[in-house]
């Protein structure tokens, strides 16, 4: 069972106030467990919209959330190389990386289970994750196939010696020709379900170059110094130009897609045992390729170039 309490220092929702105040918890979650019983205040039950008084104390016990698992599942896999210690895979737009609540299965970590041995230090749920990339965005991961490898890829990402550059089709268009975005990110204090730039945030640098020009957008090419959740999404709409089509960070009207047009094209790194320069690239998704076409031939631009 997991409890916890806190008193009321605001006047909202009960619904609200838990999920501000216990970041565990989303809005919806608390909703259903207020419903069934599970949270009170000063030993009473209310509803998610009922609105407790200021010095009230609010008890809430959870039971404890059923173990997750990563099982192998047979799903198809586009391998780029691998080795006896690393796979790198070009992931499909609409794949989740690891099971979380919400999805526990059908994810890149059970399709790579069912393919080969993973490295065992994120434990049953991440095993062989190094480093991840967003449901909605495409593209090239390294993946580790034992422990040695997970620290060898592990020490290079905090030494900055990768390569992970990312293009994106993105609003409006530029004065400069390239530019660096230093901002610190951490998790929004408006949406639990945003990264924000904060000042006590994690240091988040990218570097970023424009390809082309279209008027109402930009084709720019993202190369990550750091690594931090939706770095690049938060941090392109940080300078005002919003990935084309990403549903947090970006305006309602945008290109049409399934997601942020944004892909990890390029992935360089040393070969965890025998330090070898590893470096590969994957061609954009078709439907990120059409819309580059589209826009090019709005622009009056040659079409036939490659992304």
């Amino acid at each position: 069972m997991q409890t916890e309490e806190f008193t009321v220092t605001t006047t909202d929702r009960l619904d609200k106030l838990v999920a501000e105040t216990v970041t565990t918890i989303s809005r919806s979650q608390a909703k259903s467990a207020i419903e069934a019983g599970q949270i009170t205040v000063d030993g009473a039950t209310l509803r998610p919209k009922d609105k407790p008084k200021v010095g009230a104390t609010v008890n809430i016990a959870l039971p404890d959330p059923e173990p997750l698992n990563a099982k192998p599942q047979d799903i198809p896999l586009d391998i780029v190389y691998e080795d006896d210690d690393v796979i790198v895979v070009n992931k499909p737009q609409g794949m989740v990386v690891h099971p979380a609540p919400g999805h526990p299965d059908h994810t890149l970590v059970n399709a790579l289970l069912y393919h080969s041995p993973l490295s065992s230090i994120n434990g049953t749920l991440r095993p062989g994750i190094v480093h991840r990339i967003d449901k909605d965005t495409s593209g090239l991961l390294m993946v580790a196939k034992n422990d040695h490898a997970h620290h060898s890829l592990s020490e290079q990402l905090q030494a900055k010696t990768n390569l992970r550059e990312y293009v994106a089709i993105v609003h409006g268009n530029f004065k400069e020709e390239n530019g660096v975005i230093n901002a610190p990110l951490g998790r929004s204090p408006k949406d639990r379900k945003k990264q924000a730039i904060v000042a006590d945030g994690r240091p988040a640098v990218t570097h970023f170059r424009v390809l082309e020009r279209y008027g109402d957008y930009s084709l720019v090419a993202c190369r990550l110094e750091t690594g931090r959740t939706h770095q690049i999404r938060v941090h392109m709409a940080y300078i005002n130009h919003p990935v084309a089509g990403d549903p947090l960070y970006g305006p309602k009207k945008t290109l049409k897609g399934a997601g942020q047009f944004l892909h990890a094209k390029e992935l360089g790194f040393k070969q965890p045992t025998t330090g070898e320069q590893l470096d590969f690239t994957a061609p954009v998704p078709a439907n990120f390729a059409e819309a580059v076409h589209r826009l090019r031939l709005q622009a009056g631009l040659p079409v036939d170039k490659a992304i």
